[in-house]
């Protein structure tokens, strides 16, 4: 049974084929202004790369803000469950589920078998996800690449009082005039970010065995936050961005029997 999975993400749209449980094949687009077009450009270009017709495909699960949009979905799932469903199937004694996107973190805490057992979801400020880190790194005027590997150079930790991206970019701006390095300033604001997402992660629990999935899994600067936050190690699996995607397609292969 060939199966697929759609997470249509705000700022990505990303599709992961399977096949039996296994994965064919891969594919991101940025979302941008049409993510319908995206979606299908996205989708053709994953079955392309899988060297299989689309219409071998038996079931299509869809995930992410977009979910109810998604072309040629046969089902859709929230991120959450789509998100401990992947994970799970990655990587073995995780309990907690940390998924950070563009515009929003979820914490979830799950079963052994990715049964959701509760989440909380911080959907009001972006200073919770990656939108937040982009923002300050051009206050910086560096790349968001160069930003988390800055933040690993400093053992400084300066507090960081606005919550609101907005304001912090005004607060980072006021470090600058002060002379504080920039390496500084980047740990400042990764500790930010990871404070807020563990208060949030703290409401539903934190059980040992902690993995980070979404596109700011990317960002060394920030794992090296969170782990000081947590007092722990956490679990980045292969291909953290994709995570979403996969659960969807896993969730399309039981839905389709």
């Amino acid at each position: 049974m060939i199966t697929a999975g759609i997470d249509m993400g705000s700022k990505y749209v990303k599709v992961v084929v399977l096949k039996d449980g296994a994965v064919l094949s891969r594919a991101m687009e940025v979302t941008g202004f049409e993510p319908v077009e995206a979606a299908t450009r996205c989708l053709e270009k994953a079955v392309g790369e899988a060297g299989i017709e689309m219409s071998e495909i038996g079931h299509i699960t869809s995930t992410g803000a977009g979910r109810k949009v998604a072309p040629k979905a046969n089902s859709d799932i929230t991120d959450v469950g789509a998100a401990a469903k992947g994970v799970v199937s990655l990587e073995k004694d995780i309990h907690t589920v940390i998924d950070i996107g563009a515009e929003e973190g979820r914490g979830i805490k799950i079963e052994p078998d990715g049964k959701v057992v509760d989440f909380a979801v911080n959907e009001k400020c972006a200073a919770g996800a990656g939108a937040f880190a982009e923002a300050m790194s051009r206050a910086l005027e560096v790349s968001l690449d160069e930003f988390g590997q800055l933040s690993l150079k400093s053992d400084k930790a300066i507090p960081m009082n606005a919550q609101c991206a907005v304001f912090a970019e005004s607060e980072v701006v006021s470090l600058v005039h002060a002379k504080t390095p920039k390496h500084d300033i980047a740990r400042a604001v990764h500790d930010a970010i990871a404070s807020r997402i563990v208060s949030m992660v703290r409401r539903v629990g934190i059980n040992e065995g902690v993995a980070l999935v979404g596109g700011v899994s990317h960002n060394p600067g920030f794992i090296d936050a969170l782990n000081r936050a947590l007092e722990t190690t956490v679990v980045v699996p292969q291909n953290p961005d994709y995570v979403g995607a996969l659960g969807a397609a896993i969730i399309a292969s039981e839905r389709s029997r």
